[in-house]
């Protein structure tokens, strides 16, 4: 028995999360996995020779805190580009190890106790604990509709003296939706003239469909100045386990970010770094994700479109949204560990990321997965009635 008893819990009432039960659901049962958002099929092979070249090469110690120079270039060189933001290479960028901890980062550099920060819902499962972990109090604001639109005069309400942050996610997990140019000068104008930071989760910013356009918080002006943008490597390269992000933000809140990074891990993986600077050298890497993960979303729709379930069609990321609202009552969270143990199929329920649990009869599917995964998933879809 240990000796430490009445251990007070800094995070009481955070459980195991939903994709950790269900992707153990999905193991136990021997299920088809659509559950998890990783894709299924490897990463390109020139990428894994890049990493193993950097490694013989001796590119095997700390790397600089704030990621190589070669790589922050690239990724600068990227989303002016894209963005028409020039970000300073030096001062105003950081790599992480994965997205979220660029998240982690932000919040805990910048969220006080009693700060409020708001969240819109449905939202990404670590937002919440980071923002208590801190002494922050979240305020949700739930999206609207089954296609989750935002109510800008919502938000506008929920801002308060309290209010140091306020974190938006686009293109949008688990929706689908992307966030328009109307959306961000909506957002552009609630934040003018306050305080408060924007944290913009960007991770699936080249996974975008039907000729629609990632509005980014770097190409607004008045959002720039204030936004940490957080993006994801791995999202982008099929490489989930690899765990490799960044952040850019202005140097003044920079400066705060690595003061985090320094005492948290200091640098992420030397000889992956090495890779990634190389490979973005070549654009395509990145600007033909949206017409790939297209193909396999249009793939996806087609094979289940005469099945009882019902769908919006994703405008980005890699996971779709179906109603089975026409083929029971059951909630959700219940709906979707029969579909595991009774068909052998595996998804996420998305009341897990509503406020209050709302329960609108939807379960996610990530679609990021090789042409006989989703052949073997519409087949159980079928089955269902």
């Amino acid at each position: 028995m240990s000796a430490v008893t009445n251990i007070s819990s800094k995070l009481p009432k955070h459980q195991t999360s939903i994709f950790s039960v269900m992707g153990k659901m999905a193991r136990d049962h021997g299920a088809v996995n659509m559950s998890q958002g990783y894709p299924n099929f490897e990463t390109d092979e020139r990428l894994k020779d890049l990493v193993t070249k950097a490694m013989k090469d001796g590119y095997n110690q700390y790397a600089p805190l704030a990621g190589i120079p070669q790589l922050r270039e690239q990724i600068v060189n990227k989303i002016e580009s894209l963005h028409h933001k020039k970000y300073d290479t030096n001062k105003e960028i950081t790599v992480t190890n994965g997205a979220t901890q660029a998240l982690f980062l932000a919040i805990t550099a910048f969220v006080q106790q009693g700060d409020e920060v708001i969240v819109l819902k449905p939202a990404y499962d670590s937002y919440e604990p980071a923002i208590e972990l801190n002494g922050g109090k979240p305020v949700l604001v739930q999206m609207k509709g089954k296609n989750y639109e935002v109510d800008w005069n919502e938000v506008k309400q929920k801002i308060s003296s309290r209010t140091s942050m306020i974190i938006i996610n686009t293109p949008h997990n688990p929706s689908g939706k992307v966030f328009s140019e109307n959306d961000m000068q909506e957002l552009e104008n609630l934040l003018r003239e306050t305080n408060i930071i924007l944290l913009s989760d960007e991770v699936y910013e080249h996974i975008i469909f039907d000729e629609t356009q990632h509005h980014s918080a770097s190409a607004f002006p008045a959002l720039a100045e204030r936004a940490v943008v957080c993006a994801s490597f791995g999202k982008t390269f099929h490489n989930t386990g690899w765990k490799m992000g960044y952040c850019v933000a202005p140097s003044e809140l920079m400066a705060e970010i690595w003061k985090v990074m320094e005492v948290n891990v200091f640098c992420v993986h030397h000889p992956t770094q090495r890779a990634f600077a190389e490979y973005l050298k070549n654009p395509e890497h990145y600007l033909q994700l949206g017409k790939f993960y297209q193909e396999k979303r249009d793939r996806f729709l087609e094979l289940v479109k005469d099945t009882a379930f019902k769908a919006i069609p994703a405008k980005g990321t890699y996971f779709q949204l179906l109603d089975y609202s026409s083929i029971t009552d059951e909630p959700d969270v219940d709906f979707s560990k029969r579909l595991i143990k009774q068909y052998g199929l595996a998804s996420i329920p998305v009341s897990v990321f509503n406020k209050n649990g709302l329960d609108q009869k939807q379960l996610r599917f990530c679609f990021a997965k090789t042409e006989e995964t989703l052949v073997k998933a519409a087949e159980i879809l079928k089955k269902i009635t």
